[in-house]
């Protein structure tokens, strides 16, 4: 299956929310949100993140569509604010009949970290997986993404532990996750 990998327009804030309340529903554990609380969330919430997320230049949405132009995926980047140089890979998620090796997931993610490449000055690109979700841990190292040592709590439940795992060739491109 051909997919289509791009950043989101501000005028698709009703896509946005939809794709993100299926995450939520999906993955409940793999996001800092809560499905309740961002269903909650008034359409001018939504119109707001969609245009911020098209349109600023260190962070962005970008969205994956099949052949018929249906949205199956989104992942984002953004700053982290307390982690000065550093910007994080975030929201990753595919819809279930889309994942695997066959699957849009890897071109997604890519797509953002050239974005991070080119549209921040950081020098630190990262993440942070749920100690539960072996199946990410394995895909992001699959593409290049190694363990930092740096362990947090998972925010909606602080028992769990988060890892961070960051991209050390973010900046000189080397690795593209082509393996």
């Amino acid at each position: 299956m051909h997919y289509v990998v791009r950043r989101i327009t501000a005028e698709e804030w009703r896509e946005l929310r939809e794709i993100t309340l299926e995450a939520l529903r999906d993955s409940p554990d793999a996001f800092n949100l809560s499905y309740a609380d961002t269903a909650a969330q008034p359409d001018g919430h939504w119109q707001e993140q969609a245009a911020t997320e098209a349109t600023a230049e260190e962070r962005a949405t970008f969205t994956v569509r099949d052949e018929a132009g249906a949205w199956v995926g989104i992942a984002g980047v953004e700053p982290v604010p307390d982690v000065p140089d550093t910007v994080c890979v975030r929201s990753v998620y595919v819809t279930p009949a889309h994942r695997g090796t066959a699957g849009p997931a890897a071109e997604l993610v890519r797509a953002i970290i050239r974005h991070a490449r080119d549209h921040t000055a950081a020098q630190w690109l990262t993440l942070g997986v749920n100690e539960s979700n072996g199946r990410a841990l394995a895909f992001y190292r699959r593409l290049g993404f190694e363990d930092t040592g740096k362990v947090i709590p998972y925010v909606r439940n602080p028992a769990e532990k988060v890892f961070i795992l960051g991209y050390p060739d973010f900046r000189s491109g080397a690795r593209t996750g082509s393996k």
